[in-house]
């Protein structure tokens, strides 16, 4: 049996805005060593810039469709249990938010390390609870 039409939109919209997401942290963390080696410093701004433009506007989407998750799922209707992941989730997903502003926003590499790993660390754990949660 199919998911009805607005389901599977709702549900890709989503996994696409994860994926830019969470994914594009884990690329850029891969490229970063190797652009630095091979370049200034700039090269590796620019890259961390353009990709800040593509997710950005992917959280925005994680938000709005998340909203959306939840209207459909009906949180009152769900177990206790799924309640306490869902909530531990919404947590983890503000710390993605804020660590991602914060690497953003830092002008030492102690910070852009700091901040950058706690914030592709909160978007990894919200994508697993996530999927914890969708059963």
């Amino acid at each position: 049996m199919l998911a009805p039409a607005l389901g599977i939109v709702r549900l890709s919209l989503h996994v696409t805005a994860a994926a830019v997401w969470v994914g594009g942290q884990i690329v850029l963390a891969g490229l970063v060593p190797t652009l630095r080696k091979g370049a200034d410093a700039q090269l590796v701004r620019a890259a961390a810039q353009r990709f800040a433009r593509l997710a950005w506007p992917a959280f925005v989407v994680l938000i709005a469709t998340g909203l959306w998750n939840i209207a459909a799922v009906h949180p009152s209707r769900q177990t206790t249990a799924w309640r306490v992941v869902f909530g531990v989730k919404m947590a983890v997903v503000v710390l993605a938010g804020v660590a991602t502003a914060r690497h953003q926003a830092a002008k030492s590499r102690a910070g852009l390390a700091v901040w950058g790993a706690l914030s592709g660390t909160a978007a990894l754990a919200a994508l697993v609870l996530g999927v914890a949660i969708a059963g």
